[in-house]
């Protein structure tokens, strides 16, 4: 029993090594300059150990992505606001934060995202808790009336995620000189007040 908890500590560990090295890396030289090679050099495996954790190098940054998204789930609920659409302009700010921290990222996580490989996209997009978490306020809004009942709220929560990953690519790729808190802000409000006067 107790090799086994070693064994699966040592793993996390490895895991955590490979995670850090390939952050720093990304950080210092750029994620596309970063070769799976320098990741595994600095994080002192072989190059078939990172794969073994990350099939590719994309994967690293959804999984950062994925525990940030944990972290802003912790703050946001924390925080109880009274409104969930409140909530809503909590998560997009401090999603806006986080594209404002990490622009290089930005451009890779939302190209996996829209992957031509449909099991590699749909990986991605399953990875990141961000509709479970969206889904938690629209249910709270749902329950108090605030929001339309004829589209579901798995379909409406989708369709507010996917607000944000383009809305974040298209800054990254072209309008870096605009604030993406503004941005976001923006891009949600239309998204909750629709175009139609």
């Amino acid at each position: 029993m107790q090799s086994t908890s070693l064994r699966e500590q040592q793993k996390r560990d490895r895991k955590d090594r490979i995670f850090n090295a390939a952050m720093r890396l990304f950080n210092e030289k750029g994620f596309q300059e970063t070769t799976v090679v320098d990741i595994a050099r600095a994080a002192r495996v072989s190059r078939g150990t990172v794969f073994n954790y990350f099939p590719y190098k994309e994967a690293i940054l959804i999984d950062d992505l994925a525990q940030k998204l944990d972290d802003m789930r912790g703050r946001v609920s924390g925080s109880s606001p009274t409104n969930p659409l409140e909530a809503l302009y909590a998560i997009f700010d401090e999603l806006a934060s986080f594209a404002e921290a990490n622009p290089n990222h930005i451009l890779p996580l939302s190209y996996e995202l829209l992957n031509p490989d449909p099991e590699r996209s749909k990986h991605a997009f399953m990875s990141l808790p961000l509709v479970p978490f969206i889904y938690e306020f629209l249910t709270q809004a749902r329950t108090q009336n605030l929001i339309r009942s004829d589209f579901s709220r798995e379909r409406l929560a989708r369709t507010i995620a996917n607000t944000y990953f383009l809305t974040a690519l298209q800054w990254a790729a072209y309008r870096q000189d605009r604030s993406i808190h503004d941005e976001l802000k923006k891009a949600l409000k239309l998204t909750l007040e629709g175009i139609v006067v």
